[in-house]
């Protein structure tokens, strides 16, 4: 099979796991708690894929200066576009909305909230599926390290935001199509990151890893992390850690 497909089908993988999260935080009455725990545990996963798997291998490719500008460009551009989606509504849409005063706006309330919705799951998830991509131009095989962390971090994240929106009054119609379409969008980032990244030097490959490892960092911070700790039970910390010894103990297998 063509690589550029396998990365294709890898992102398309990783982004299913928005629509499986999604169908659960819409269709079930989840307990902010479970919310909380399984936010935690993909928190941690992913904390761990980007310190070994891609800062750590853009540190091993091209050293400490491409990792280290290219993670801080990633995470100023990620805060540069969260910055302006919470400006339009969309400053809490991880959160499941069972406090009023961190809740997802309807659309009566803000007006194109359901668009700024829409593109901040966009923004959350390109730099994830990108890196899908990027780690199947070593050695032509994929990082089943990053596809899990990505699969595992994105069933909390669309159970989550998906609980919220359908609090804040947004239809089926509304949520699935928003996922069904940010999975496409894994698709196609996840190509592009194997089709268009591919073209460069190891040095450059280094950087774009390290700003998806940025921006990644970035959104782990701002969206995942307060959802989780929100309501933190006492074992909430001991989640993230166990979530981020299963990513990490996968990456040295």
């Amino acid at each position: 099979m063509a690589e550029v497909v396998q990365a294709g089908l890898w992102g398309l993988l990783a982004g299913s796991a928005l629509l499986l999260g999604a169908a659960l935080g819409y269709g079930l009455r989840v307990p902010q708690k479970v919310i909380a725990t399984v936010m935690a545990f993909g928190a941690g996963v992913l904390l761990s894929a980007v310190s070994f798997e891609l800062v750590g291998e853009a540190y091993e490719q091209a050293g400490i200066a491409p990792a280290a500008i290219g993670s801080l460009a990633g995470a100023i551009a990620y805060t540069v576009g969260n910055l302006w989606l919470a400006g339009r509504g969309a400053r809490h849409r991880k959160r499941s909305g069972h406090r009023s005063s961190q809740s997802q706006p309807s659309e009566a309330e803000q007006g194109g909230s359901g668009t700024a919705l829409a593109l901040g799951a966009l923004l959350d998830g390109i730099p994830e599926s990108a890196v899908i991509g990027v780690s199947l131009l070593d050695g032509g095989a994929v990082s089943l390290v990053t596809v899990a962390a990505v699969f595992l971090s994105n069933v909390p994240e669309g159970l989550s935001s998906s609980a919220g929106m359908k609090r804040a009054g947004r239809g089926k119609a509304y949520v699935f199509g928003v996922w069904t379409a940010i999975a496409a969008a894994s698709t196609v980032s996840a190509v592009l990151g194997y089709a268009v990244v591919g073209a460069f030097s190891p040095a450059v490959i280094a950087a774009v890893t390290a700003v998806a490892a940025g921006a990644i960092l970035a959104m782990i911070a701002d969206t995942m992390i307060p959802e989780a700790f929100q309501d933190a039970h006492l074992a909430i910390g001991l989640i993230t850690v166990c979530g981020f010894l299963v990513s990490f103990a996968l990456s040295h297998t």
